[in-house]
């Protein structure tokens, strides 16, 4: 259908308006000046009038580097500020002008915008970035940790048993008060806390009297027996951790493993002559002696040791120690718990089952050659009031500068404050524990704050 038979939208002209509209080709060539407009005058483009007539235009761009600017024109200018100027306001005082233009946008929307903007590498980067991090805040957040540090081949959390000596009667002389509740409160969630972190068994007992035999009546022996269920029960165990309810973990960020049993060959000493208090004579010497029991250090490997103890200035110290589950253990406890010799030696034995395994050491080159020591401050720290008669030992008291993994308020019942030293290393224990954000808060920020309004705030 020829376009020439159209009718024209003006009247009376004969033709179309625009330009190439009424012309025999296709359309698609670009209008010339022999092309007539409505009015017979030649038609020529705006740009193309304003060149002619000289009119001032817009300077032209050119650069050498076309191939560089096509490639990268769109991506340039996709991130370049967007500015919104309102016409209305656009010759009102130039506030708003360079400003970024806040778009009316739900943050999912921005979200999204962001992530069809990132090329496909950075997407596939920020997934696992985003999958590691969501792993390990469900490992640490959740009873996995626990389980995976219980595993024999992975932890070996579960070697290791915590005997923790409750009274929940109050002894044999007088019941419990509010401080000793506290006291025992506090102790059992230290060691609840630090058995969860590590994946250890912890079994707490009642070391109130009972009466095993019907002629006596053994308070504070019943560690004994204690120690010979919790074998039973455990029977993955291997290690049994005997503590005093007097006692606190000051590290809970130390683990048995990593404190002592990794590396048990260098810090446990076999010769008691290093530090012996008891003036023991070591080793024997009588000649139907095997050599290992003649020697000083047994047979010089750590995998022989069954007891570990600590000692202080008066001899051995059971408030804390490790026994090891065998064959030399189940008869050691029989030996230690015979009624016999408890008969005949008790009303010497001040210290009780303490004095009677220092008997059972002077007296039998069996129990020498598996018995090893431990520095005390590795397990077993004092406070400045006990054992207090040469003043502060060193090798004895609690250095907080070390960093000792646990203190035991041995002896406190007679003549100190329980509850006040219980409560004094409990906070202190906090106080060198805290995490780089409670460290900023109460470091910083409570500082702050106090300088500014003299008034103390815990955040």
């Amino acid at each position: 259908m020829s376009l020439s038979r159209s009718p024209s939208p003006v009247p009376g002209s004969g033709g179309w308006s625009s330009p190439g509209l009424n012309i025999p080709s296709s359309g698609r060539s670009s209008p010339t000046k022999h092309y007539s407009g409505s009015n017979g005058t030649p038609v020529m483009w705006e740009s193309a009038r304003l060149k002619a007539t000289g009119a001032p235009g817009y300077p032209s761009f050119s650069t050498q580097n076309h191939g560089f600017f096509t490639r990268h024109m769109r991506r340039i200018s996709s991130s370049l500020p967007r500015f919104n100027v309102d016409p209305q306001s656009a010759e009102r005082e130039k506030l708003g002008r360079g400003r970024w233009s806040v778009e009316n946008m739900p943050m999912l929307g921005r979200l999204r915008r962001i992530a069809a903007r990132m090329g496909r590498k950075m997407k596939i980067r920020l997934l696992i970035l985003f999958l590691v991090f969501f792993s390990l805040l469900l490992f640490y957040n959740t009873p996995l940790i626990y389980y995976w540090r219980r595993t024999s081949w992975l932890g070996g959390g579960q070697k290791f048993v915590i005997i923790l000596a409750a009274n929940v009667g109050g002894g044999v002389m007088e019941w419990k008060g509010a401080r000793e509740w506290a006291i025992e409160r506090d102790s059992v969630r230290n060691k609840k806390k630090y058995v969860a972190r590590w994946g250890y068994d912890l079994e707490i007992v009642d070391m109130s009297t009972k009466k095993r035999y019907a002629h006596e009546w053994r308070e504070s022996w019943e560690k004994v027996d204690f120690i010979r269920t919790s074998l039973r029960k455990y029977p993955k165990a291997e290690w049994i951790w005997w503590l005093d309810l007097n006692t606190f973990i000051m590290e809970p960020s130390y683990s048995l493993q990593d404190h002592i049993f990794n590396n048990l060959q260098k810090h446990v000493y076999r010769d008691i002559n290093e530090y012996n208090p008891l003036n023991i004579t070591h080793p024997l010497n009588d000649g139907y002696l095997d050599a290992e029991s003649r020697s000083p250090v047994g047979d010089g490997d750590s995998s022989s040791v069954n007891l570990i103890l600590p000692q202080d200035c008066s001899g051995f110290n059971l408030g804390s120690f490790f026994i090891r589950r065998g064959a030399w253990t189940d008869r050691l406890l029989d030996v230690w718990w015979d009624p016999v010799a408890y008969e005949q030696k008790h009303m010497e034995w001040e210290h009780k089952e303490q004095d009677a395994l220092e008997q059972l050491y002077t007296a039998q080159p069996w129990i020498r050659k598996h018995t090893g020591f431990l520095p005390q401050r590795m397990i077993n720290s004092f406070p400045t009031g006990a054992c207090s008669e040469n003043g502060n030992d060193t090798r004895i008291h609690y250095d907080q500068k070390d960093r000792d993994f646990l203190v035991n308020m041995a002896g406190c019942e007679w003549g100190r404050d329980c509850w006040g030293e219980m409560y004094n290393f409990r906070e202190l224990s906090y106080y060198l524990n805290r995490s780089l954000w409670e460290r900023f808060k109460e470091d910083l920020v409570a500082v702050i704050w106090f300088k500014l309004t003299g008034q103390k705030v815990k955040l």
